[in-house]
C-alpha cells in the first residue's frame, strides 16, 4: 500500500437525531444500530483497512469518547487518536487532523470519512475511492464523492457538476460548478429535477498541503486559533494547546467554510448503495425487511394493523412490538426511553430539541 495515504474518521458526533437509540453517553458511531454485526466505527475502520495501512488510519473525537473509540478499535494507535475537548463540527475537526498529517508526512493525501455511513458493494466502494484517491494525489484539488440522489432530501449537500445532465453518467473525476449546503426542499426539488447534481457523500479526499491552504484562504477565523501548530501539535503541549484552540474556535463545517467556496472543488461519481445513518428517515430500509405495507421492524416479532411506512425498532431484539393506526411513524423503544413521532426529520428534530430542556439530563 502506498504509505502517502492516510485515512480520518471523524467520530466526535452526538447522534442526537437518532435518539432515543442514540444517546450522548454512546452516539450511534458506537453502536451495530444498522444490524451489521459491528459498530459503525469499527465497519468504517475495516472498510478504509482494505486500502490504507492501518497505522495510518487516525479517528477524531471528543475526549469523553475515547474509550468507546478504543473499545471498538483496540488495536488503533493511541497517537492516532486526536481527542477534542468538544464538538466544534467538521471544520476544525479537519484542521486538526491536516496540521497533524501534515507535520508528520508533507506528502500525505488524506481521505476523510464519517464513522457512521452504511456501505453496500465494498468492491465498488473500494474502486471508487481508490480512483478518487489517485486523482487527488495527481491533482491540487478538493475532492468528494458524489451519490446519486433519491429523494429531496434538505439534510445532504447537493453539488452541481459541470458538463449538464450527460455529465452525471461520467466515468471518472469531474469539476464542480456550485456546492450548496443543506437546500430547502423546494430547492432541493430543482436540483434533482435539474439532473446535474449530486448528494455530498461527506467522503473527501485531499492532499492535507491542499486543505490547509484553502482553509487558510476561506476560513481564516479557524486557522488562526491553531496558529503555532508546528511547535505543539506531536509534543506534550498538544492537549493544552488544541483544549485553547477550541475555546476560541466557531463551530462550522467544512461544506459551508471551504467547498462552497473554493474553486478547487472536483467529485467522483461514487455507483455504491450509500446511507449516512443520519436520521430514522433515512435509516428507514437499512433495519430490516419492509412488510407489504413498507412497515420496518428490527425485533423478531411485530403485530401491526392500519400500519404504512413505519420504522419499529428496539434494543431488545426479543421483544414483541405491536402497533395499530400509524402512518409515517417511528416508534423507538429503548430501556430509559420510548420515542413515537411522525417519521418527518424537521418534526422530529424539533421535538427532541426539546430534551435541552432542564429535567431531561439522564435521557439525552
Amino acid at each position: 500500500m502506498n504509505n502517502n495515504r492516510y485515512c480520518v474518521i471523524m467520530a466526535g458526533g452526538s447522534g442526537s437525531r437518532l435518539w432515543p437509540a442514540s444517546t450522548t453517553a454512546c452516539p450511534k458511531q458506537f453502536m451495530d444500530i444498522a444490524d451489521t454485526g459491528k459498530t459503525s466505527i469499527r465497519s468504517t475502520f475495516d472498510r478504509f483497512s482494505s486500502l490504507i495501512p492501518k497505522e495510518n488510519i487516525l479517528v477524531v473525537t471528543v475526549r469523553k469518547y475515547k474509550d468507546l473509540v478504543l473499545q471498538s478499535i483496540p488495536e488503533l494507535d493511541e497517537s492516532n487518536l486526536l481527542l477534542e475537548p468538544y464538538a466544534r463540527d467538521t471544520a476544525p475537526c479537519i484542521a486538526y487532523a491536516a496540521y497533524t498529517l501534515y507535520k508528520r508526512n508533507p506528502d500525505a493525501t488524506m481521505t476523510v470519512t464519517p464513522a457512521d455511513h452504511l456501505i453496500e458493494d465494498e468492491e465498488a466502494f473500494r474502486e471508487s475511492v481508490t480512483k478518487a484517491i489517485g486523482f487527488a494525489e495527481d491533482n491540487d484539488i478538493l475532492m468528494t464523492l458524489g451519490i446519486t440522489p433519491t429523494r429531496p432530501d434538505p439534510n445532504f449537500g447537493y453539488i452541481q457538476i459541470t458538463g449538464g445532465s450527460a455529465a452525471t453518467q461520467k466515468e471518472g473525476a469531474i469539476k464542480v460548478k456550485t456546492f450548496t449546503e443543506k437546500p430547502d426542499v423546494s430547492l432541493a426539488k430543482v436540483f434533482i429535477g435539474s439532473g446535474e447534481f449530486f448528494w455530498n457523500s461527506g467522503i473527501f479526499i485531499w492532499k492535507a498541503g491542499t486543505i490547509i491552504r484553502e482553509m487558510e484562504r476561506h476560513m481564516p477565523e479557524v486557522t488562526r486559533v491553531f496558529s503555532g501548530w508546528e511547535h505543539a501539535i506531536g509534543t506534550p503541549m498538544e492537549e493544552e494547546f488544541i483544549s485553547r484552540a477550541y475555546t476560541d474556535c466557531i463551530k462550522i463545517s467544512i461544506d459551508y467554510g471551504v467547498m462552497e467556496k473554493t474553486d478547487k472543488a472536483w467529485l467522483y461519481p461514487a455507483r455504491f448503495k450509500w446511507s449516512d445513518v443520519g436520521t430514522w428517515e433515512s435509516l428507514y430500509g437499512c433495519i430490516g425487511e419492509k412488510d407489504c405495507n413498507g412497515n420496518i421492524c428490527n425485533t423478531a416479532k411485530s403485530l401491526t394493523e392500519d400500519c404504512s411506512d413505519t420504522v419499529m425498532y428496539s434494543d431488545t431484539k426479543d421483544k414483541l412490538i405491536a402497533v395499530k393506526g400509524l402512518d409515517n411513524y417511528v416508534v423507538i423503544d429503548t430501556g430509559r426511553a420510548l420515542l413515537i413521532c411522525p417519521k418527518d426529520d424537521r418534526k422530529l428534530k424539533e421535538f427532541t430539541a426539546r430534551l435541552s430542556m432542564p429535567g431531561f439530563e439522564n435521557y439525552r
